[in-house]
């Protein structure tokens, strides 16, 4: 027997299943809002902290020991957040991501508000992108309409012009022929020298 049957160098590595792009962005988006939970939770406390510390006079931080719970969105909430998260395009998620990010940052909200502003921004990617797709319709739309009539433009009729057979008298052909020339149809007017 082997040492190298007892170890595991000589098997293939194992490869990391293919997830589901949705699946993706729903959990980097959910990871994202449960950062900032936490960051305005932490915020929170250091803001009751000062008013402590503001009010009382003295800074008892030190003494301080903060529960090991934290706040937590209703298991309701979590799951209409999840479903409009499946509604984002990858190519969306960091547009989203860096917009509740500004919300965030604009507000500083409490730890409550944290998922209704990332509701907002949610919502706000999720009208873009229908946006977008409308445009994309009616650029499509449009496209079909214009080969349609491109193609009656390009329709090739019976009727065939010669240019060297002419019914057109021109006036090179008068000068040409030595001939008077016929009185002129054109648009200016006819200027004769009175005799």
């Amino acid at each position: 027997m082997s040492l190298a049957s007892w170890f595991r160098w000589n098997e293939p590595p194992n490869r990391i299943s293919q997830r589901n792009p949705t699946e993706m962005v729903v959990e980097t988006l959910m990871m994202e809002l449960s950062w900032q939970t936490k960051q305005a939770e932490k915020q929170q406390r250091e803001r009751e902290n000062e008013y402590r510390k503001i009010k009382t006079g003295v800074d008892y931080g030190w003494l301080v020991s903060y529960p090991k719970q934290s706040y937590d969105i209703s298991p309701g909430e979590r799951l209409q957040l999840e479903d409009m998260c499946t509604k984002i395009n990858p190519s969306y998620c960091g547009p989203v991501i860096l917009r509740f990010r500004q919300l965030i940052a604009e507000y500083e909200p409490e730890v409550q508000e944290v998922s209704r502003l990332f509701r907002s921004a949610l919502q706000e990617a999720a009208e873009k992108i229908k946006e977008e797709e409308e445009a994309k319709k009616l650029a499509r739309q449009w496209n079909t309409k214009n080969k349609t009539s491109l193609s009656l433009t390009t329709f090739k009729s019976r009727s065939r012009i010669s240019p060297f057979i002419s019914d057109i008298k021109t006036i090179s052909e008068d000068v040409e022929r030595g001939t008077q020339p016929t009185r002129r149809v054109w648009s200016m007017p006819e200027f004769r020298n009175a005799k």
